[in-house]
């Protein structure tokens, strides 16, 4: 049973009020604004002219540990002042103190940690939920649940999109901010048929580029079937009107990608494909690949000078790689949030994967490897994002990113690194670093309260206590309950 929102007990008092007349009509409409005032008390709700609840007008949060995520440092005794949607104030508790106004909510944060709002790079709002007959907005409260504020759509039908990022931005006390994408730019026979849009003459890029801008695309993805001269002019067109281009890479390698200007390239295989040495490949080749040859070097040094972003999404890989095997990660409690609907579309890819229990070692160490190429290219200066997939099978909506920030650590990332690749550097890849991705002033209100510190142990990321959205303050467990159970 849903809870009635304050609005809805607004109206039916209003209605009873105005049920008398003369006198009896005055008296009644004064009762029931008293009645109004009360409930509105009681809520916290502040209503605006559309009568749905809005941020608190003044929040402040005093004496936090405060992430800072553009130095990836953690800073103590700060005091963060907000103001509608948007942090007006951040810095040392002391200096701010004075700066509270007096009618200002006060949370006192003293021990808890605060991060900026994470942002999952890479997922789909339409394409797999739809299979499973499950619809994007019945999902957006999991990423807000789990700490995360932002998601970008990395490949789907545009109008359905569209529904669901209006949705979102009509209920941004239960949904994360939502960016969107073109569909999978690919081939004259698109690898799949529901999200791709073949694309095979350079002469029909412009006019695509122009419909994606009218449509409020941030991004532009190339994917496995696109020929260079198409994928070339796709980021000429692209960078014309502003947007970013990531690629999901086959025909197009990566070599020509970087050199012709691409943002960022997602999946793992996006690298690794393209450094896998010349002649023949023997079983389990990928589980014992020398990823130290020159031609690795030389593409991961491109990688690196000209700024090319790298979406590594270890959550499906592993989960795809090791989907039969692991408890950990078909029987992960964070799967037990999605609609029941979703679940047994994940199941029933398992019984169907027909991985081998013999080839588990094998399947492991390659796995192994796309971790060790994550951390190899951290460490040569590579921007790294946090993107998950979700909800391909076992990919859980919010969740999954914080398994992925588990997973960068486990390939050397430190745990501040991790963080940034979920705030600062999605942010960048969005274009959105004057609005997300740090906690400054200026920027939106989107933030997560932690009892304890990620620095020191990264699985505390899931120490959440409240997830602030926009100026609001969501509780996870009452997100989750706005999921269906079915």
């Amino acid at each position: 049973m849903r809870r009635m929102t304050t609005t809805g007990v607004e109206n039916r008092l209003l209605i009873f009020s105005a049920s008398g007349k003369g006198k009896e009509l005055k008296a009644g409409l004064i009762v029931g604004m008293l009645l109004i005032a009360a409930v509105r008390s009681l809520t916290g709700a502040q209503p605006g002219e559309d009568g749905k609840n809005q941020p608190v007008n003044v929040l402040v949060l005093r004496g936090a540990n405060i992430f800072d995520a553009e130095r990836g440092e953690m800073l103590a005794g700060q005091t963060i002042i907000i103001r509608g949607e948007r942090i007006e104030q951040a810095g040392p508790e002391p200096a701010l103190t004075r700066k509270i106004p007096a009618r200002a909510r006060v949370i006192d944060a003293r021990g808890k940690f605060i991060i900026p709002g994470l942002i999952d790079a890479h997922v789909h709002l339409v394409h797999q939920l739809n299979s499973a007959h499950v619809t994007g907005d019945e999902v957006l409260p999991m990423f807000l649940a789990a700490g995360v504020t932002a998601i970008r759509d990395v490949g789907d039908i545009v109008p359905p999109q569209k529904m669901i990022a209006r949705h979102a931005e009509a209920h941004p006390e239960s949904s994360p901010r939502v960016f969107m994408c073109s569909p999978l730019i690919d081939g004259a026979a698109p690898f799949h048929r529901d999200i791709g849009w073949a694309l095979t003459d350079p002469k029909e890029v412009p006019g695509f580029v122009d419909d994606m801008a009218a449509w409020g695309v941030t991004t532009l993805k190339i994917y496995v079937g696109t020929e260079r001269t198409v994928g070339r002019q796709v980021i000429q067109e692209g960078h014309k009107r502003g947007l970013m281009v990531t690629g999901h890479l086959g025909l197009y390698s990566a070599q020509d990608a970087v050199a012709d200007g691409i943002d960022s390239l997602e999946h793992i295989w996006s690298v690794f494909d393209y450094i896998i040495p010349d002649g023949p490949r023997p079983t389990g080749y990928r589980s014992t690949m020398d990823l130290t040859t020159p031609k690795a070097q030389n593409l991961i040094t491109n990688l690196a000078q000209r700024h090319v972003r790298v979406d590594p999404t270890l959550t499906i890989f592993r989960n795809a790689i090791l989907l039969t095997d692991m408890e950990s990660v078909n029987q992960n409690p964070d799967n037990t949030h999605a609609p029941a609907r979703l679940q047994k579309r994940w199941v029933s890819h398992r019984l169907s994967a027909g991985l081998k229990p013999e080839t588990f070692d094998l399947r492991r160490r390659e796995f192994l490897k796309y971790q060790e190429l994550t951390g190899i290219l951290y460490r040569a200066g590579v921007t790294i994002l946090a993107g998950t997939d979700s909800p391909e099978p076992l990919v859980p909506p919010g969740f999954s990113l914080l398994q992925e920030l588990e997973l960068l650590v486990e390939s050397g990332l430190p745990p501040s690194a991790a963080l940034q690749a979920a705030t600062i550097n999605n942010a960048g890849v969005l274009k959105q670093e004057s609005q997300l991705g740090s906690i400054s002033a200026g920027k939106f209100a989107d933030l997560v309260i932690l009892s304890a510190n990620p620095l020191t142990d990264i699985r505390n990321i899931r120490r959440i206590e409240k997830v602030i959205r926009g100026g609001i303050i969501c509780q996870p467990e009452q997100l989750l309950k706005l999921v269906p159970e079915q």
